[in-house]
């Protein structure tokens, strides 16, 4: 398998309607993770607690440049003046301030101290790691 970019990745038709997520890795790899329906609803409850915050947007399986990839947060706040400055970019070539990882089962800890690491590398302020269960832990710059 050759390296692919995010835009190989967004324009190809057999990878447009997968019922999972994908995320590209540094080598240009992709990388899977199944997504339950409970999934789906903490999300819904992050954005919606995300939304209440003045000056900017909520963004949904939010794609950011990373150095290990691109990975995609589930839920993201971005200011409106980072908003801006990103347009339509895809992937966001800097993560926005406050990126959501909602750890699956499938996900160990290690997993999600890597992401976190990896946006706030890239830019964001803080990550959280939300549980099925709705708990949350937070990772500040």
């Amino acid at each position: 398998m050759s390296s692919l970019t995010w835009s190989d990745v967004m324009s190809n038709p057999y990878l447009k309607d997968l019922p999972f997520k994908i995320e590209l890795n540094k080598w240009g790899r992709i990388e899977m993770s199944p997504a339950s329906n409970r999934h789906g609803l903490v999300q819904v409850e992050v954005a919606n607690q995300l939304g209440q915050r003045p000056a900017g947007r909520v963004l949904v399986e939010c794609s950011i440049q990373t150095v290990d990839g691109v990975r995609v947060a589930d839920v993201a706040w971005i200011s409106d003046a980072r908003l801006a400055e990103f347009g339509d970019a895809t992937p966001y070539p800097r993560a926005p301030e406050i990126c959501v990882e909602v750890m699956s089962a499938s996900n160990t800890w290690a997993e999600m101290h890597f992401k976190a690491g990896l946006y706030l590398q890239a830019g964001a302020e803080e990550v959280w790691v939300v549980s099925l269960d709705g708990q949350r832990t937070t990772i500040k710059a």
